[in-house]
Formats: structure tokens, sequence, C-alpha cells
């Protein structure tokens, strides 16, 4: 997630106390019991689901929002060129058409890319959709009072840099031309295999032009998906969703659309919300939530209880906490100093420290472990389950630090994130086997984020994690490590100021191809080559546990946004 706001952080956060706050999930094997209990009565239309969250489901614009904002939410309302496969794990991971025929056609480089609508797709008025509100759409979504969004269409559209949308430019963008009703193309900058992917962020939602209210349009946007807004008050804290009587599955494949009826009730307290599906009484029988996990005490409970147990949903979200590195810091300068922490590392007690082995899985790539990042096993410096501190300490003298060092770990305060002091904590105690004296600094989680994120504060050791915006290594790698994109007057992600010409080639390399499996093959085989300098160390990978009402059965927890995918839900 390129720009990380509070919400896209709190999607794929691990908490350390009770509650593991706003994670996401995806089916696991583990759950195929309670998969069989959910699913033992066919799916039927009718009723009203109820989703419980914690994160208010504000700006309801598809402007402002990325693709999973809300756990899915937004893609009951807003239908876009592509989108997600609905099904479990892996095969979720799979980009599908959606409002269009197909996933995109490219020119040779896949500089050009070329887009036909299906027949007969309408709005909640039954107004037909066109190709021209796609585009307003994605140009509405330049417009300063409407930020929010995924920032990728400003970088790979031609000429978009400077581009404010359309209330200050009424010539549009140049780049995105529509020959037809139904025919959209885009001219990028560079080539980008990927783009299927990003036709799937909430940008590329059609709106029509005579309906746009500027910034008042959260209150009643237009839907183009199976259901449209009835109730939207607090700025998305109750949220009523009705059937759209204009939408038809016949062009829509992938939602199904179940309840008549959705109740989103939002702001809630993260406990609460499981006391509530636990006890599964009155409404809350019929419930979901899409960003509240179980955390250990809690989760200690439930397996304990053979009925609880059997409505939780278990499984993984493209996600990688780790430790980073800034080698302008001495003595991360040093490569064995980086190499000695790396061995010195005790994943285990780490994994305690984030809830245990049912809440986290250890790391040693910093690609998440699933197919479609391109996951290439690797351990490049292996320090088994508690850490290799023989190993750390002869590094150690190597680099002239024979009787130990002394280094500070900066982390937040915030007990939501995994960043958190139980976290660094755990590191500390690790590092001291090897002899290296951890000094933790413990910062307010704003000033954290400030301090890690601008190249003048940089600290040189410190608490980091990284989620993508789509199932691939590009999103993943690119900000972290291609040189190009080191900010030194804004938010900096590339943390270990890496600007390797042979990476950024084959950055570039990869963008070009538009086969998306030989495409993760090789970044796998970038990420292997990037870890061997050394400047983060992967501790884990997020595990998700999150409960569901007694009535509710057809659960499908894909691994590309790893929430509950309310699209598919039925009600008893």
């Amino acid at each position: 997630m390129r720009h990380p706001s509070l919400r896209a952080r709190r999607v794929a956060a691990v908490s350390v106390g009770l509650v593991l706050a706003a994670g996401a999930a995806a089916c696991g094997p583990e759950d195929n019991d309670a998969k069989a209990s959910a699913g033992d009565s066919t799916p039927h239309k009718g009723g009203t689901l109820t989703v419980l969250n914690s994160d208010p489901q504000q700006d309801f614009d598809p402007a402002r929002l990325y693709t999973s904002g809300g756990g899915n939410v937004p893609s009951l309302v807003f239908r876009t060129l592509t989108t997600r496969n609905r099904e479990n794990g892996a095969a979720g991971a799979q980009v599908v058409p959606d409002l269009a025929t197909d996933t995109g056609r490219p020119n040779k480089d896949a500089t050009e890319w070329t887009y036909t609508l299906k027949k007969g797709l309408k709005y909640e008025d039954g107004t037909p959709i066109t190709s021209a509100d796609i585009k307003y759409g994605i140009e509405r979504s330049f417009a300063p009072e409407l930020s929010g969004g995924a920032p990728y269409l400003r970088d790979w559209l031609v000429g978009a840099a400077d581009y404010q949308g359309p209330y200050k430019d009424k010539k549009g963008l140049s780049a995105i031309t529509t020959p037809d009703e139904r025919t959209i193309v885009f001219r990028l900058n560079k080539p980008e295999g990927e783009f299927p992917y990003l036709a799937t962020q909430t940008q590329f939602t059609p709106v029509p032009k005579g309906k746009d209210t500027g910034t008042k349009y959260e209150e009643h946007p237009v839907s183009s998906g199976p259901y449209k807004v009835v109730t939207n008050d607090n700025d998305g804290e109750h949220l009523v969703l009705e059937r759209n009587t204009y939408w038809s599955a016949s062009t829509d494949a992938e939602r199904k659309a179940y309840p008549d009826k959705i109740d989103v009730r939002s702001g809630l307290d993260s406990s609460v919300i499981n006391q509530r599906l636990s006890a599964s009484q009155g409404a809350d029988a019929s419930a979901v939530t899409t960003d509240t996990n179980l955390g250990p005490a809690e989760l200690a409970k439930v397996t304990g209880d053979k009925e609880l147990a059997a409505r939780v949903g278990t499984g993984h979200f493209g996600y990688t906490n780790y430790l980073a590195f800034n080698p302008h810091v001495k003595p991360f300068d040093n490569v064995k100093v980086r190499q000695a922490v790396s061995y010195a590392i005790d994943r285990s007690s780490v994994i305690n420290a984030a809830g245990g082995s049912a809440l986290a899985e250890p790391a040693t790539t910093y690609l998440p472990n699933q197919k479609s990042f391109g996951y290439t096993p690797y351990d490049l410096f292996p320090a088994g389950r508690t850490g290799n501190a023989a190993k750390a300490k002869e590094l150690l003298k190597d680099a002239g630090y024979a009787n130990g060092l002394t280094i500070t770990l900066t982390h937040s305060n915030s007990k939501d994130f995994e960043t958190s002091p139980e976290i660094a904590t755990a590191v500390q105690d690790a590092l001291k086997k090897a002899g290296i004296t951890v000094k933790l600094q413990g910062l307010e989680d704003n000033d954290y984020r400030d301090k890690i994120h601008n190249v003048k504060t940089e600290p040189g050791f410190f608490l980091a994690h990284w989620g993508a915006d789509w199932p691939s290594g590009g999103p993943f790698l690119a900000p972290i490590f291609d040189g190009r994109q080191i900010v030194k007057d804004g938010a900096n992600f590339n943390s270990g100021f890496l600007d390797d010409k042979s990476v950024n080639a084959e950055i570039d390399a990869i963008n070009k191809l538009t086969d998306l499996d030989a495409a993760a093959k090789r970044w796998g085989a970038l990420d292997k080559k990037i870890g061997e300098q050394a400047l983060t160390v992967p501790l884990f990978h997020p595990v998700y546990k999150r409960l569901y009402g007694e009535n509710i059965r057809n659960i499908v927890i894909s691994d590309w946004t790893g929430v509950l995918d309310i699209s598919q839900v039925a009600v008893k």
C-alpha cells in the first residue's frame, strides 16, 4: 500500500492485545470443517445481512476509496472495469472482468490498454452506463477535494501528473479516449503489464456527470452494482444498502447479492463486535465483520467451544512485518552489522509477542508466502526458530564490534499495530544474546509514522510493515526498493535508500510482461536478489481469525483482500 492510510494499515494490522484489530483473512486448510458447517444449507436470496465494523465507512465516494476500502462494502455499489475473482484462497487472487468483457487488451509494449463494456449495463435509475462515464469517474478522482484514492493513475497516465480534475480543467485527460459508448482506451507513460489489476480500483467506477454533486456525492453515489445507498448517517457510521433493481446478474458473474438488505454499523469497539458475534442473538445471528479479528485470549476461548470454532474463518492477506535499516546511519552502513541482526533474530519470541503461531507465521522472505506474489522460498541468514547468536557474534567481530554494540530500535507505542512495544521487546531480548544492546524508542503513532517516512529524520533501525494494493510482487517491491521512488520532500517508503540500477531495470522489465504468471516468477527472483543486501529483516506474516454469526452461509475469503466477501454471503 503505497500510501498506507489509517484505514489501509488497519485492514492488515495485527493487534497484540485482546483484539487483533482490523486484520484480513483468507480461508486456510484448517477451516474445511468450519466452511462445511456454514455451507450445509444452500444459500438463498432474501433477509438482512448486518455488518459490524470498527472503522467507519467514511468517504463513500469511488474517487476517494481503495478497492478493498471498507471490507468489500464499496464493491456492492461500485463496479469497475475489472475485479477480483470471488473465490476462496489463492483462486481469489486472480483478476477477472467486471464491467468490461475481458481484463483488457494491451498493445505490443503494454503502453496502451483497450476495454469494451458489456451490453446492458445500467445505473440504479435505469440509465445506461457508458465509457464516457468511466472516463469522467477517473477524471474526478484527480480533483484535490476528492483525494484519498490510489495514486497510480497520476503516475501512469500520459500527461496526468499535474491534472487537477474536471472541476478546474474542463478539457479532461487526453490519455483516456472513448471512441464509442462501449470502448475506452488508456495511454500510459511506460509499459504496465499489471494494468488489469489497477482497473479494479474504485477510481474506475462509472460516474454520470449530470449526477455528480462533488464532495456531497458520497451521500448518495449512483450505483452500478447490485445494491444502492438508501442511508448514510454520520459519514458512514450507519450505512444501509438495498437492492438496485436495474442490476442484472447476467452482466455480473462475481457478485451473488443474496441478501435483500445490507445494514452496516461502524465505529464499534472491537471487543464488543466479537462479543456480539459470539452471542449471535437477534440480528447479530445474521452478522459478519470485515475488519475485526480475534485476539489471543478470545481465540483461546473460541477454540474451546465447538460451536464457536465452527464459526471462525482463517487465512492470509499479502502483508509482511519486518525490521528496517537505514544504511545512512551508523553502524547500519556496515552490511555485516545488518547481517548479524538478521542472524540474531528469534522469530519464535516475536511470533509469541504477536499472539502466537495461530496468529502469525515466521517470515524469511520479504514477499508474502503466496503464489500470486511470486513467492520464492529462501532464508539467506538462517537463524532457526530461536536465533543464531554465535553466527551473529562472528559477523559483529568481522565488522569491528568484537565486544558488542549498542543500537536504538524505534517503534510505535500503539497496541493496534505490529510495531508495538511487545514486538520491540522481543527483538531487544533476542539481540541481547548476540551481544547487541538495544535501546527502545517508543513514539506515539503519528510521531512514529512521521519520523520513519521522512528522509531527514528516518532512524537507523525501526519496526515496519507493508501490504500490497493487489496480489503481485510489483506493488510490494517497487515502493520499497525502486530507487526512483525515493521521495526527498514527502512520505518516503524506500527506507534502505536502495537505488540499484540492475534492480530498477528488472522492475521495468517485469512491468512490461502481460503474462502475470511469468511476471510472478521474476518478482520472486528479484525478492531474493534484494534480500542479499540485508536492508530488511522479515519477521512474520499475519494470520487472521474472524467470527461470523450462526445464520451466515456461503463464506468466501480470498487471498486478494483477505476480507470476508459480503458479495457472496447469504443469511439463513
